[in-house]
């Protein structure tokens, strides 16, 4: 059940890339944004800081971001309540 909701969410979650070096020219690239047709999106997490931490380390095992690629968890002003920040770049097809 694991394994076909892992193959499941990672199909739904192709067309999103990490943000790093998309516009970050190599040798052999022009200065011509690679993925022109991409646009920048930001997920939000709010909730315990168990529920938040929980759900980034199950985006970590689908394959989607790294534990490491969302901001710190910071509290809002709800009293037990924290969120954290994740930006990507979308595919817009």
């Amino acid at each position: 059940m694991m394994a076909q909701l892992q193959k499941s969410a990672q199909s739904q979650l192709e067309q999103y890339l990490p943000s790093e070096d998309l516009d970050t020219p190599t040798c052999n690239q022009s200065t011509v944004k690679p993925f022109p047709q991409r646009e920048p999106i930001k997920h939000l997490l709010i909730g315990s800081a168990k529920a938040v931490t929980s759900t980034i380390h199950y985006l970590q095992v689908i394959g989607y971001a790294n534990t490491g690629d969302w901001s710190p968890l910071l509290p809002t002003a709800n009293p037990g309540e924290v969120m954290s920040i994740l930006s990507r770049q979308i595919l817009m097809q």
